[in-house]
């Protein structure tokens, strides 16, 4: 007698992958960067870090309780909002500042969407986004060993002379990350440790973060910039790593991460040289965020015996 095989309704696909090992995956992947951060901030670094973490958690406990749904803690989700908030903003930043930011990133920028898998934006940049409407001094201010001063974007930027690095080859202390800006994007290397971290493991494709620094790179160099310290410096290995791949705010096509990628990119480059902010990184992935559900709609493949209107295939 032939077997019966029984088949459900789709998605037929099994995987032994679940949101919690993405997430505690992308939380190990931050731990070099929060590390070096502790090295070079002290440990300020670790207080704002553990105020937008603790924020963010009870954020989410909070609308957990009033939507009355299972607690959704143990996915990680609110752990990694938290780090990743703290990572783009200043270490001098009032706490009371840091706690109101960590809440918008979990309610306005993921809550209030359903949750997560939900949200169009992703939820830290949100959170930085509003703060720097709000309190734009306090998100530009930076010190490094107690001096305040201008980042290296901003003094390639403007001209300024104070910039906020250690002696030594400004190169070097860029890769490194012996040098002033947000918490947990000044160490390039720290965050290309993690960013192989999440390749190796197959959290993230590496194409899309590698696009977004080439882009960056060529079109600054076209521009006559310094493209190596725009690679180096300020928030693009943080957010081309960690925030443009987020799989929920991110296209799903092959063709449409590409053109979000380059987008990104190109955006980056644009705001850095011709825009009023030093930075663009923030900025640039919110937009292409609510760009990619047009991606998304142009770039979908055609479904396997899909007729057309005059009834071609």
């Amino acid at each position: 007698m032939s077997k019966v095989y029984n088949m459900g309704p789709s998605p037929h696909i099994r995987t032994a992958e679940t949101v919690d090992k993405v997430m505690y995956d992308v939380i190990i992947a931050l731990v070099p960067a929060l590390l070096m951060a502790v090295y070079v901030f002290k440990t300020r670094a670790l207080i704002v870090t553990a105020v937008s973490v603790i924020f963010c958690m009870l954020t989410e406990l909070v609308f957990n309780k009033i939507r009355k749904v299972e607690c959704t803690l143990h996915d990680g989700s609110a752990i990694v909002t938290g780090l990743l908030f703290a990572f783009v903003i200043p270490v001098g930043m009032s706490l009371q500042y840091v706690a109101i930011g960590a809440v918008v990133s979990i309610a306005l920028g993921k809550m209030l969407f359903g949750g997560l898998g939900q949200n169009v934006f992703n939820p830290a940049l949100v959170g930085r986004a509003f703060v720097q409407a709000s309190w734009p001094v306090a998100i530009t201010s930076f010190t490094l060993d107690g001096m305040a001063g201008a980042t290296m974007l901003d003094a390639m930027k403007r001209g300024v002379p104070e910039i906020l690095i250690r002696e030594g080859n400004p190169y070097v202390q860029a890769l490194i990350g012996q040098m002033g800006g947000c918490l947990g994007e000044t160490s390039a290397l720290a965050l290309l440790i993690g960013g192989a971290y999440l390749i190796y493991k197959k959290q993230i494709d590496w194409k899309m973060p590698v696009i977004i620094i080439a882009t960056v790179a060529v079109l600054t160099g076209i521009a006559g910039r310094d493209p190596l310290m725009h690679v180096l410096s300020g928030g693009l290995m943080l957010g081309a790593f960690f925030m443009a791949t987020d799989m929920v705010t991110s296209p799903v096509t092959p063709k449409g991460k590409l053109i979000y990628a380059f987008g990104i990119g190109a955006l980056i480059a644009l705001i850095r040289m011709k825009g009023g902010y030093p930075e663009g990184t923030a900025f640039s992935i919110l937009i292409m965020n609510g760009v990619t559900p047009l991606i998304n709609r142009y770039t979908m493949p055609k479904k396997f015996g899909e007729v057309k209107a005059d009834g071609k295939k």
